[in-house]
């Protein structure tokens, strides 16, 4: 079963309100304002999941533990990686380190793990469903190493639900893409609990 629009829609919708509510716990960490536009949702094949991205990426695999079965995936740029490291330590996020590093992996990750633990809280709200995940996996990839992004999902699922955000940090600091990846499995579970939930109250 593909989606239709209306239950793209509301995954766009699910998402935009739980990743408002991510950039609001970001902003603490980064001590900058945060904004996260607006998603587009769209379907997509396996092939095209990368075709935002130049070079390498930051790839960061989130598990499911509750509420939902399956993983996700949140690829961000490189630089902005590194940006985001400067600042959770102090810096200003213009002088960067020259390449991402462990460091900056273990900083992305302990970014992002309170980043997703939020947006999981607010999706559970909305799923009526307790939802919580593991601490997520940070990889550094480059975009030619498809096999090891083809390693990452749990899913056989050729097609994903792309959710596409504007990421805004600071005065000009940060302005980029920021994507999340959802099998087509793991998204029919979210529509599938959200009317659910709509429909019990």
């Amino acid at each position: 079963m593909e989606l239709n629009k209306e239950q793209i829609d509301i995954l766009g919708e699910i998402g935009n309100i739980s990743m408002g509510n991510a950039a609001t716990t970001l902003s603490v960490m980064l001590n900058q304002r945060v904004d996260i536009t607006t998603p587009q949702a769209e379907i997509i094949g396996r092939s095209a999941a990368l075709d935002d991205y130049e070079k390498t990426c930051i790839f960061v695999q989130i598990h499911y533990i509750k509420g939902l079965t399956g993983n996700n995936v949140l690829i961000l740029q490189e630089e902005d990686v590194l940006k985001m490291t400067s600042l959770m330590m102090g810096g200003d996020g213009i002088n960067i380190d020259p390449e991402v590093t462990d460091l900056h992996l273990s900083a992305a990750s302990e970014a992002m793990n309170q980043m997703m633990g939020t947006s999981a809280t607010s999706m559970a709200t909305m799923l009526g469903t307790e939802t919580d995940i593991s601490t997520p996996e940070v990889n550094r990839i480059d975009v030619e190493s498809v096999k090891l992004f083809e390693k990452m999902f749990e899913s056989q699922e050729d097609k994903f639900l792309k959710i596409s955000f504007r990421l805004e940090v600071g005065e000009d600091l940060i302005d980029s893409t920021m994507v999340q990846l959802y099998p087509l499995d793991v998204a029919k579970q979210m529509v599938t609990l959200f009317q659910k939930n709509k429909n019990e109250e």
